[in-house]
Order: structure tokens, then sequence, then C-alpha cells
């Protein structure tokens, strides 16, 4: 998948500005898929060199004029063309997987670090899915969209947790291992 993807789904719901994009990224999809704004405008650009989105301008008193961005029937095309291409698992390159792979040949203190580092990440990570949880669970009736992007919030809450998990694990066998 590419991020002009990522964008083209945010884009169904309505025309947004890239630092609209942006922040929608950092709201609802931030748990599967990470863009920087540099990235988003970037995208967007060539995005309407091939003709999937098409800007508005909307002058701004003191600042920048605001560029909105909204599909065109291509870019509708293109989404619905990638969507029914079947996925595939992204393949896994993790450097702490590989520092556990390296830990019989140093020192043990530093993976220890790292573990509590890494689970201390992920449970603050874990902790603003859940809050986001939340807000979702304080809407009555859902909307479609909002189910869906729940499903994705879900995902990613469960990702965060199986990583916290693993590190106890790997903690846990680390201390179990100098116990004997």
């Amino acid at each position: 998948m590419a991020l002009s993807h990522t964008i083209l789904a945010v884009l169904s719901q309505q025309p947004y500005s890239g630092y609209d994009i942006s922040k929608r990224f950092e709201e609802s999809v931030s748990c599967y898929w990470q863009a920087s704004q540099q990235q988003i405008y970037r995208e967007l650009g060539k995005m309407e060199q091939q003709g999937w989105v098409v800007h508005e301008t909307l002058p701004q008193a003191g600042k920048p004029d605001k560029k909105i961005y909204s599909l065109t029937e291509a870019g509708k095309g293109e989404l619905v063309r990638w969507y029914a291409e079947p996925t595939e698992p992204t393949p896994i390159r993790e450097d702490l997987l590989v520092k556990v792979l390296a830990a019989p040949y140093v020192a043990d203190g530093l993976l220890l670090q790292e573990l509590h580092r890494r689970r201390q990440l992920h449970c603050e990570r874990l902790a603003n899915y859940q809050a986001m949880e939340a807000l979702y669970r304080a809407i009555a009736h859902p909307p479609r969209i909002e189910q869906f992007r729940y499903l994705t919030l879900r995902r990613g809450m469960r990702y965060e947790q199986d990583w916290i998990d693993w590190c106890d694990e790997v903690l846990d066998f680390l201390k179990t291992e100098r116990d004997l």
C-alpha cells in the first residue's frame, strides 16, 4: 500500500487541507500508518499530477492561502482499483528483534534497558488508543464510518498490547535465566 491510497481513503470522507489530512493521520490512522506533514504534502502534489485529487485555494488573512483537496473521479477509481487488490502481510523489520537475537553475545543491561523503554512506549500508545476508544464508546449510535474507524483502532490496541506482552515475556525469560 502506498501513502497515496491512505490519503485517498481519508479524502473519501470529505475534502481536507494537507494540514487537516495530517491531523486525521494523527487522530485516526496513526495506529497503522504514519506519515509526516512533509510526506503528505509531497504526496498530494504527486496525486494532483496524476489527476487523483484537485485543490481549491482559500485565501486567509495574515496566513498563506489554504489548499483544500478533494478526490476526483480518477482518484475514486484508483481507490477502488487498489481496494480490489489482495493484501499481503507487511514484512517485519524490527531492530529490537535483532537485538534480542544478538542478546547471547552482549551484556544483558542494554537489552533490559531497551525492553523497559519499549514497553513504556507501547504502554503510552495503548493508553492513548484507549482514550480514543472511550470517546468512541461515548457515541450512542456511531455512524458506519466511525464503526470502521473503531475496528482499525482495535487492531492498533491489540498491536500495542501484543508488544507489551512480548516485552514482559522476554523480561521474564531474562529474569529466570539470571536466577538459574
